[in-house]
């Protein structure tokens, strides 16, 4: 284990023994501010809320952001947080403490004077909570000129290295089917709601991934429920039967769009009712600091199955990617985990980024 691997794992386990689920967030933005006043970065960062940023200077140099958040889902762990030889254990280690540490990492070697590019680093809350709610939202109506200067934003998601262009959007689909109650001894006397949904269920379980291509990045639009309700008891046929569907749409559709792609596969079979909407994330293939990025880092380039809060900045105008140490198959896991080996990757890389010259 090199020192830095050391540094970064006691970094990543100080982070998760601060409790940080959505909505109780204001210990570790302390936690945080506290350490970034300490670096060279210090005095031009500050708290907005449970959130902590810098503020580029005023240069010529291009704007490239690292964005994390600092919640976590509910805890679900058997055991503290700890370090299980190359591994770093606890609720949040993948998703994204140990990204968190790789920020805080390079903002105390970072040298701001020496690079071609300004990092701005932006910690925020409750992303793992509503759309509406995201921290994010905040930050970019309140500095909106700072924002608005960033060429690339890196959020720091747990793709294990890879970079992951664009994301997909999401809604939530309410279907109500109505029916007539009766007694389940005699159903002939009402009309099963459930049942009405018969046919609607059947075309869901039949209908497959729509794919859609970006370049060589495959994105596949999705519609599943999610979840299931009825009214009534056992012995009674139900008169209302509730559905909620989850669709997942590909970059470039639009939100009125995937809207009317419900409705057409609904068919007026039940009443609709949208929820929850999140926009598409952009797939900035054309980016310059990208295309920088990639031939420096060699790594694997693919598409964003999930929704980020890259929609979020391509709203506002802002190209952002994916990237970060963690791995998208542990995060919300019952012992989520972060190699150690993955966190030194991303500082390097990232370090390599931000104070290279050129690049042949």
């Amino acid at each position: 284990m090199t020192l830095l691997g050391d540094t970064l794992a006691e970094l990543t386990l100080a982070l998760l023994k601060i409790p940080s689920e959505t909505g109780s967030e204001g210990p570790i933005a302390e936690s945080v501010l506290r350490r970034m006043e300490t670096t060279t970065f210090g005095p031009r960062v500050l708290r907005h809320g449970n959130a902590v940023l810098t503020l580029p200077v005023a240069d010529h140099r291009p704007v490239v952001a690292l964005l994390g958040h600092l919640d976590t889902v509910p805890a679900r762990q058997d055991g503290p947080p700890r370090r299980e030889g190359n591994v770093i254990v606890g609720c949040g280690a993948s998703d994204m403490k140990g990204a968190l540490a790789v920020m805080l990492a390079l903002a105390e070697t970072l040298d701001p004077d020496s690079m071609w590019a300004q990092p701005m680093f932006v910690f925020y809350d409750r992303e793992e909570g509503p759309y509406v709610e995201n921290g994010l939202g905040p930050l970019l109506e309140r500095f909106p000129e700072t924002f608005a200067r960033i060429r690339l934003g890196i959020c720091m998601e747990p793709t294990s290295n890879a970079v992951e262009i664009g994301c997909l959007g999401t809604l939530h689909a309410h279907l109500t089917f109505h029916g007539q109650r009766c007694h389940s001894a005699r159903p002939w006397e009402g009309k099963n709601a459930i049942q009405e949904a018969g046919s609607l269920l059947v075309d869901l379980a039949q209908r497959q991934p729509v794919d859609v291509w970006f370049g060589d990045l495959l994105y596949r639009e999705v519609l599943s429920a999610t979840m299931a309700f009825a009214t009534g008891t056992r012995n009674v046929i139900p008169d209302v039967f509730a559905l909620n569907l989850n669709y997942r749409f590909a970059p470039g559709k639009s939100l009125e769009t995937a809207y009317q792609d419900v409705l057409d596969f609904v068919a007026g079979r039940a009443e609709v009712e949208f929820s929850d909407p999140c926009p598409s994330g952009p797939a900035c293939l054309d980016n310059p600091l990208l295309k920088r990025f990639l031939t420096l880092s060699n790594v694997i380039v693919q598409a964003k199955q999930a929704w980020t809060d890259v929609a979020r900045l391509g709203v506002h105008g802002i190209d952002a990617i994916n990237f970060g140490p963690g791995d998208g198959k542990f995060a919300h896991q019952r012992n989520e985990q972060a190699p150690v080996d993955a966190l030194e990757d991303a500082y390097h890389l990232l370090h390599r980024f931000f104070v290279e010259e050129f690049i042949a």
